[in-house]
């Protein structure tokens, strides 16, 4: 995705939140900075405080921890025209728990969470911008919970698949059942059943 292409949607995206020009935008989008991550690369790392806010123009960044065994558990995987940041870092002010991880060459449109907040004490038509992002993310959160208590493995697996298909054709099995809570050999008799059920 083109950086204007990219910007354009979020101009979109303003105007559909907040009623916000794209003129009217302008003062926001000259605090973006464009960051370019390399595969495998960091962004935020555990026990970092991070204060920013990106939008993914290209690319897949997984989030993930490392638990007392040693194994790693994967929270969630973005892509292309979704929105990260530290829960921690942007509600809480606090170091960040997971580590948010580049799983191909990754293009974000990144602002300081910050500088934000100083644009809207002059600019106050963005305020249910910050809202929008705060919502989403407890959203977010909550819905994920949602799932490991009412889904079964196989439910979880099928609304992923439905909501983001290219994604899962993009991200390996281990990371996919890592972030359903199940095991690869468990998500292969998954999809196997889904194969013979769909046939």
């Amino acid at each position: 995705m083109e950086m204007t292409s990219a910007i354009e949607k979020l101009q979109q995206l303003l105007f559909e939140l907040a009623g916000v020009s794209a003129e009217d935008s302008l003062p926001l989008f000259a605090m973006v900075h464009v960051v370019n991550l390399n595969q495998n690369q960091t962004y935020i790392g555990i026990g970092s405080i991070s204060r920013k806010l990106a939008y993914i123009q290209d690319g897949i960044i997984r989030g993930y921890t490392i638990k007392e065994n040693g194994d790693d558990a994967t929270l969630f995987l973005r892509s292309e025209g979704q929105f990260i940041a530290s829960h921690e870092g942007i509600i809480f002010k606090q170091p960040s728990r997971f580590i948010y991880h580049a799983l191909a060459p990754t293009t974000l449109m990144e602002i300081d969470y910050d500088v934000l907040e100083e644009i809207l004490k002059t600019h106050p038509v963005y305020e249910p911008l910050r809202n929008f992002f705060l919502m989403r993310m407890l959203g977010e959160a909550l819905a994920h919970i949602e799932t490991f208590v009412t889904q079964s493995p196989e439910e979880r697996y099928r609304a992923l698949v439905a909501t983001q298909q290219a994604l899962v054709n993009r991200v390996p099995d281990k990371y996919i059942a890592s972030m359903l809570g199940i095991t690869p050999v468990s998500l292969s008799r998954i999809r196997k059943r889904m194969h013979k059920r769909d046939k």
